[in-house]
């Protein structure tokens, strides 16, 4: 059997863009978790230069109820999206008043919001949120630190800016990123290889600072992009090498946090919507729910009504699989901040027979140059992916990305828009 005449959901890096919006545009029972970054807007070095096209948010109306984003991101504070989507419009009034903020979970999970901007933090308590206020004050101090000991080179006025350019002060993901320092630094790899390691040591400074507080379990970090987890379930850093800036985006963030559990949290919600009842209760938090895939699938086997269950399609940028040689044995780090939700999605449209879809936007033309590009081939006039985004020789990789954007998030915001025309 040809690959173009197998169902979307048994394909692997298809371009039939036509096939997903009939999907989207056609199937009544249908959940789209979408990430943010990278897939319906441009990846940049600084956060607060993000735009998004108006066109695209009026389109995620159509599926009002059907849509919700799963993000590391936010969506309040000066670096959140619904900034971006107020800066769209220039009236937040408006945006409140016609549902253009977009529900669904930040935070990796943490932070729910409706589509008129409601937003509420389950599961987090004050004292949480008091530490998590003073991660950013942490992390100036530390490059201050850094750079007092380190001289690039650089005068005080352009360390300052760029420091602030790389503090994210979000609520309850606050955040170190490294893309403004990675471009300043291109060509002295071995400085930038310090500022990383020195902003993974305060990560780790900052835990123990939060364990003496009485909040060891709390928090973990997020690194972005990553090498998968470690044999304790702690995220892998991916040391930059060469011109490869490696991990940039060290998110100190909420254990539960992690957007394979948020999955839970949306599904949760849809069901309520469809049949009344919450199958995990109305209470459910992301922090209560167990990490491991197979105590994720179990969990919703056991609560989730199958004849309800809808087609759910995932849609990230951010996977890797990066080979890692050990004692001559070659072994693959599998990370990449959308590959556990991803993942989840695919096993619960296996488990439920329902077709889910994973959709795979290539982000590598953005301003940040972590990510590898599709690699594209001509055969009779047809374009073919050949080559995905993880290493090749990594054939045992449970993740299969169904449909592929080598385009980048203008060709999947175009796509979707033309399904939400045609959505019933």
């Amino acid at each position: 059997m040809s690959m173009s005449s197998l169902p979307l959901h048994e394909r692997t890096l298809s371009l039939d863009h036509e096939g997903l919006i009939n999907v989207l545009a056609n199937e009544p029972n249908l959940l789209i978790i979408q990430d943010l970054d990278g897939v319906c807007m441009g990846l940049v070095k600084d956060p607060l230069t993000r735009v998004m096209d108006s066109n695209y948010i009026e389109a995620t109306r159509s599926f009002n109820g059907h849509f919700y984003v799963l993000t590391n991101g936010e969506h309040i504070g000066k670096r959140g999206v619904n900034l971006i989507i107020e800066r769209a419009y220039g009236d937040p009034n408006l945006v409140k008043e016609k549902g253009f903020y977009l529900p669904g979970l930040a935070g990796g999970g943490v932070q729910w919001q409706d589509c008129h901007g409601e937003v509420s933090h389950p599961g987090v308590s004050d004292k949480e949120l008091d530490f998590l206020a003073r991660v950013p004050q942490y992390i100036e101090g530390s490059f201050k630190d850094f750079f007092a000991n380190n001289n690039p080179n650089l005068d005080d006025t352009a360390i300052a800016n760029y420091i602030q350019a790389s503090i994210l002060d979000n609520k309850v993901s606050p955040t170190a990123n490294l893309n403004v320092f990675h471009e300043v630094f291109i060509e002295e790899e071995d400085y930038y290889f310090q500022l990383q390691q020195h902003i993974k040591q305060l990560m780790d400074d900052l835990l123990a600072k939060a364990g003496n507080e009485g909040l060891e379990d709390s928090f973990f970090i997020h690194y972005a992009p990553n090498l998968g987890r470690d044999e304790k379930g702690q995220e892998i850093m991916q040391e930059a090498k060469g011109k490869d800036s490696g991990t940039t985006d060290f998110q100190f963030m909420l254990k539960g946090g992690i957007k394979e559990v948020g999955v839970l949290g949306i599904l949760n919600r849809y069901y309520y919507q469809r049949t009344g009842n919450y199958p995990l209760g109305e209470d459910f938090s992301v922090r209560n729910a167990p990490r491991n895939h197979h105590q994720l699938v179990a969990l919703i086997k056991d609560n989730f009504d199958p004849e309800q269950m809808p087609t759910i399609v995932g849609v990230g940028d951010t996977v890797t699989s990066k080979a890692v040689k050990n004692n001559g044995k070659l072994s693959f780090g599998r990370g990449g901040s959308d590959r556990g939700f991803l993942q989840l999605i695919q096993e619960i449209g296996q488990e439920f027979n329902t077709g889910n879809l994973i959709v795979y936007i290539d982000s590598s033309a953005g301003e940040v140059k972590n990510r590898k590009p599709l690699k594209l081939e001509e055969n009779n006039g047809q374009t073919y992916v050949i080559e995905g985004p993880g290493d090749p020789r990594d054939e045992d990789d449970p993740l299969t990305l169904n449909i592929a954007f080598p385009g980048g998030y203008q060709q999947y915001i175009n796509c979707f828009q033309a399904a939400a025309k045609q959505r019933k």
